[in-house]
């Protein structure tokens, strides 16, 4: 997969977030996923003229936008959004691809506590309509045993632990990793 130029891995049905987002900040909402799309059907060096014209991506990009909530700043630039916002454009962005598998990068940090929750409601409920898997990595252990039906925990490049999350929390070494107040918390 590594090997994959970027549309080869489109093609093999991969997309992915970023932890820094990785937004074209000039383009508004609506134009940013449109461009993924376009980017999808090989469309790119038509992007400009087809823009404009091509009305089924705009109605899927609407529809994509809608799903994740963003449907009143369809046409804001993507600068002018608040970071939780521009975290579930990001992801957005991926998801127009219409991957069968989602890498989700950090898809919370940078937010603030009281936003982290509703960005991962709205992207599991996403991820869940859609049938997709997701790999996410993420290092807040309060998103990672809420969202997560099977948790790998890596230390230092190995696996130090996987299963679902009560498998986890009952794990030793991940208690001697964490501490026993993040385990318990989490339970």
């Amino acid at each position: 997969m590594t090997r994959l130029p970027v549309y080869g891995r489109i093609k093999a049905g991969i997309a992915r977030s970023f932890q820094l987002v990785n937004l074209f900040d000039a383009l508004s909402v609506l134009d940013n996923v449109r461009l993924a799309i376009f980017s999808r059907d090989n469309k790119i060096n038509q992007v400009m003229r087809l823009a404009e014209r091509d009305r089924g991506a705009e109605e899927e990009a609407r529809a994509v936008i809608g799903e994740f909530g963003l449907a009143d700043k369809w046409s804001v630039p993507a600068s002018g959004l608040a970071q939780g916002e521009r975290k579930l454009l990001d992801v957005a962005v991926a998801y127009a691809l219409r991957p069968k598998l989602i890498l989700l990068d950090e898809p919370t940090s940078g937010v603030g506590t009281r936003e982290k929750s509703g960005i991962m409601d709205r992207v599991e409920a996403v991820v869940r309509s859609g049938g997709l898997s997701a790999v996410i990595v993420e290092h807040d252990m309060d998103i990672v045993f809420k969202y997560s039906d099977r948790i790998v925990m890596m230390h230092e490049g190995r696996v130090l632990a996987e299963g679902t999350p009560q498998e986890i929390i009952r794990d030793e070494r991940v208690a001697a990793m964490l501490g026993r107040r993040e385990t318990e918390r989490s339970g």
